[in-house]
Formats: structure tokens, C-alpha cells, sequence
């Protein structure tokens, strides 16, 4: 794909990038593909995926409590948990805000850890990555923000976004779907958005601007970003997901590249390039 080839010009020192088809076949890459980026919050849609195959397990339920009082395994997932950014400190009320919160998600962790009695990297590793053969993907620390991996080991993981073979296709489709909608909150590095709507670990675009997707993204597209650099996001519509890592922290260059990086991406899958 000659959209690819647009990454030459960010200002970074090392990017690649793919497009996945709905039925797994790569579209087009370009870059170093089996280069190692830290994820940062790229490990979230991981981390919730390894979360839902728990459920499935029936190792935790969704609406059993975890976190801050009168929090649940939904809140923490959607970003409803009350939780602070980056500390154990409840903020709000379960329900009545959306906080985008790491302290929700290595709460989240700590519960599955628990539950499971295998550490949470542990388990994401039995549960998502060797499943899926993701062999260069690992999780040293958080679960919110530590994942490292490779376009080539997230070319498996956005086909299973795609066409899932780990869960079932509806509790894949309940965790894409807005959870709690309407809730207003701010998105980090986009300011506030109301709504702030997201499902169980991933963000839903729908009419968001700004954004990090593009002009020409589904209300339907979801995903997640990273600040240092990386980008995974699948547009049901488009029938095609795009992942690019980068290793330059997020910042007004990507705000500017990302969305007309996807809006070529788009376009030429459509064939209107």
C-alpha cells in the first residue's frame, strides 16, 4: 500500500506500519516489522483482551466488585471505576465519569492475578500472546502501559479483532459497543469529549474531534493510542484495521500525521486514492 510509504516523512527515528484485511490477510506494510516498540497504552487493548478471555473462563464476572468501593470489573475497563490517572485514588463516584485511568487497569490486574493465581504478564501471556503466536510481545510491568511488541506480532492480534478465534464473536462485540454511554471525560492529549465514549478496554471513536483516527474513520472504528507513538485501530466499516509504531513520544506531530495517515490508508482500500 503506497498510503504506507507516508511514514517516511513523520518526524521519527524509527516507525513501521501494516493494514490487516477482515480476514487476516495483510494489506500492506512497510517498515521494520519486527522492530520492538514500548506500547505504552497500546498494552490496554492486550491487557482488556486477556481480561475478557477471564470472563469467559469464568475466572471473574464482569459486574463482581474490583477497585474503589461500589466499582466493578466493567468499571475498571471502561474507564468508569472512579480511579485517578496514575494513583489509587478514587476521583468520582462508579458510573458518573469517564477517567481515563492506568490505576484501573493495574487494579484490574492485581484482581485477574488474584483471581487466577498467576501474575497478571503470566497470564496475558498464556491466555493472548502464545495463542496467537505473538512470540516478540511481552509485558514487564504494568498492564496499563508496559506492553512491548512488534507490526508484525499486532498483525495477529488485529486479525483477531477482526474475526476472534480466542472469544466468543459477541463478547468481542459487547466490548467494542459504548459501555456507560454518554458520559463526558477528556482524552488524553485531545481534550475534553462529551460524550467520552468507550467499550471494555477499547476507545470507540464515534463522533470524537478532535481525534487521533480520521476525518473519514466510522463512528463504529475502535482501537487505542499510545504516547510513545503507537497507534492500533479497527474500522468495522473499512473492513481493515491499521497499527503504526513509532518511537518518538506522542505529541503536535502525531496529532498532525496519524489522522492523514489513516484517511490515505482508507481511501486507497476504498480505491477513491
Amino acid at each position: 500500500m503506497q498510503s504506507l510509504r507516508m511514514i517516511e516523512n513523520w518526524p521519527v527515528p524509527t516507525a513501521a506500519a501494516a493494514v490487516v484485511r477482515a480476514d487476516g490477510s495483510v494489506a500492506g506494510s512497510y517498515g521494520p516489522l519486527e522492530h520492538r516498540f514500548p506500547l505504552a497504552s497500546v498494552t490496554k487493548p492486550l491487557a482488556a483482551y486477556a481480561a475478557l478471555l477471564a470472563i469467559e473462563e469464568g475466572a471473574v464476572e464482569l459486574d463482581e466488585p474490583a477497585g474503589p468501593e461500589g466499582s466493578t470489573v466493567r468499571h475498571l475497563l471502561a474507564h468508569t471505576s472512579g480511579l485517578a490517572f496514575d494513583e489509587q485514588r478514587a476521583m468520582a463516584g462508579p458510573g458518573t465519569r469517564r477517567i481515563y485511568s492506568n490505576a484501573g487497569f493495574e487494579a484490574l490486574g492485581d484482581h485477574i492475578s488474584k483471581a487466577t493465581d498467576i501474575p497478571f504478564p503470566q497470564y496475558l501471556h498464556e491466555a493472548v500472546l502464545a495463542p496467537l503466536g505473538m512470540t516478540a510481545t511481552e509485558l514487564p510491568g504494568s498492564p496499563a502501559k508496559d506492553g512491548v511488541s512488534t507490526v508484525a506480532d499486532l498483525i495477529r492480534f488485529a486479525a483477531e479483532l477482526q474475526a476472534p478465534r480466542l472469544l466468543a464473536p459477541q463478547t468481542l462485540a459487547e466490548a467494542t459497543r459504548v459501555v456507560f454511554p454518554g458520559l463526558t471525560g477528556v482524552l488524553p492529549g485531545y481534550g475534553h469529549q462529551k460524550p467520552n465514549d468507550w467499550g471494555l478496554g477499547f476507545e470507540i471513536r464515534d463522533g470524537k474531534s478532535p481525534h487521533w483516527t480520521g476525518a473519514a474513520s466510522s463512528p463504529r472504528t475502535f482501537g487505542h493510542f499510545g504516547q510513545s507513538g503507537t497507534f492500533l485501530w479497527v474500522d468495522p466499516d473499512a473492513n481493515a484495521a491499521c497499527i503504526a509504531l513509532s518511537d518518538r513520544a506522542f505529541g503536535p506531530w502525531a496529532i498532525e500525521a496519524w489522522p492523514k495517515l489513516t484517511d490515505a490508508v482508507l481511501a486507497e482500500l476504498a480505491g477513491t486514492a
